[in-house]
């Protein structure tokens, strides 16, 4: 275990693109890499056997894992329940795809937390296998980290896509809400879930969100000393690990150092209000949309899920209607913040993969982000004492993905 060789996607384009190799010959990478490396990390629920490989498309010859969280015609989907084995829905997911309509292979279905909630995975950290990848896009996470894959595709709901890329030391990406569709999802809180990507860097993870969706998000050329970086200085920051405390300071340090204008920037309160908001819309959204779940296969659910399924479903609507008032007031106060700066900075959690796969570890860092609905995206490069990764997370303002993107691949080389 320990260092793995990760797949670059800018390197394996370039080298399809410079005819180099082939889709073939690329997919087949994967599949080797995969042989040799999924026995000792559990990142997969479902490998392809015959996966389809395109001739040609932006992604050919990219192989994709995708969270089984969404649906897949010629996978089986079991969002990570038992209550769905051997599962097998008509279509697949959207986001699916459009992967496929853009000529990527889909390798296979990655490992999710149950629903996409809490109880783990079995999945094993690369970097430690006696700690966790985090969750609950664990697989897709893992699958990146070990070099399985150059690519993966997730969510976030709390901080399901960031937290893991953290805790693997790669690149997790959670655009802002609605760039990337969510159709074909198994919802656990349809205003907060969030598709979002893994590659091994900022850079890699930018041009799979260009080359997916055919948006201008690939990570161009940046001037530091226009971009205004601010150290958002959160109340959570007092019980982060003192290890990733420096880390961010250390961040804030280099960014300084490669010429960004770097700031310490206060939360304001109608921030710190929206954060509690977050469990609340999760959880009432969850009572509706499990609600089903819940009924029928009770008995296949576990006491995490069940409670917190019975926790949305005591929610009333009037409270569910003031934690949506609170959000709405925190978005506009986030709007406010980015009018004095181009990007944050802060922890992609609160320090390094815990030991033990009980638990995905803590998203207090994360949740805020998805509920605003601004763009994310987990900065690799750091490390605890232990040697485990520490992730640094860059937010944007909403719609303004491309920017954070390049401002972040600019910061990753600084780090």
């Amino acid at each position: 275990m320990g260092e793995h060789q990760m797949m670059s996607l800018s390197a394996l384009i370039d080298a399809r693109d410079g005819g180099k190799t082939d889709p073939e010959e690329m997919v087949q990478s994967s599949r080797d890499a995969i042989a040799r490396e999924e026995p000792g990390i559990g990142a997969f629920a479902h490998i392809a056997e015959n996966p389809v490989i395109a001739p040609q498309g932006p992604l050919a010859g990219v192989a994709v894992g995708v969270k089984d969280i969404f649906d897949t015609a010629d996978q089986p989907t079991a969002y990570g329940s038992p209550v769905y084995p051997r599962h097998r829905p008509r279509v697949d997911a959207a986001i699916v795809e459009l992967a496929m309509r853009r000529g990527a292979t889909i390798i296979g279905k990655t490992t999710t937390t149950e629903f996409a909630f809490f109880h783990p995975t079995a999945t094993r950290n690369p970097h430690n296998p006696a700690h966790t990848p985090g969750g609950s896009s664990s697989g897709s996470a893992a699958a990146v980290a070990a070099g399985m894959i150059p690519v993966a595709i997730g969510t976030q709901t709390g901080g399901s896509v960031v937290r893991p890329a953290a805790f693997c030391g790669v690149a997790g990406y959670k655009p802002s809400y609605r760039l990337l569709p969510t159709g074909g999802m198994k919802h656990f809180s349809p205003s907060l879930d969030t598709t979002g990507l893994f590659a091994a860097s900022v850079r890699d993870v930018a041009l799979f969100a260009a080359l997916l969706t055919d948006r201008e998000l690939a990570a161009g050329p940046v001037e530091p000393s226009k971009i205004r970086v601010g150290v958002y200085r959160c109340a959570q920051l007092g019980d982060a690990d003192p290890d990733m405390r420096a880390a961010l300071e250390q961040a804030a340090g280099r960014a300084a150092d490669a010429g960004f204008a770097v700031s310490d920037i206060a939360e304001p309160d109608a921030l710190a209000r929206a954060r509690d908001a977050h469990g609340v819309i999760q959880d009432h959204e969850a009572g509706l949309v499990c609600g089903s779940d819940l009924a029928r296969h009770r008995d296949q659910l576990s006491s995490r899920l069940i409670e917190a399924i019975e926790r949305g479903q005591t929610i009333s609507p009037v409270t569910y209607d003031d934690a949506r008032r609170n959000a709405k007031r925190g978005r506009a106060a986030a709007r406010a913040l980015f009018d004095d700066v181009d990007l944050l900075l802060t922890p992609s959690a609160p320090g390094a993969a815990p030991k033990g796969l009980e638990t995905t570890g803590d998203s207090r860092f994360n949740r805020l982000w998805t509920l605003m609905g601004t763009p994310a995206v987990n900065i690799p490069g750091l490390r605890a004492a232990n040697g485990l990764p520490l992730g640094i997370q860059a937010v944007g303002r909403f719609g303004g993905d491309r920017a954070l993107l390049a401002a972040a691949a600019a910061l990753e080389q600084a780090l």
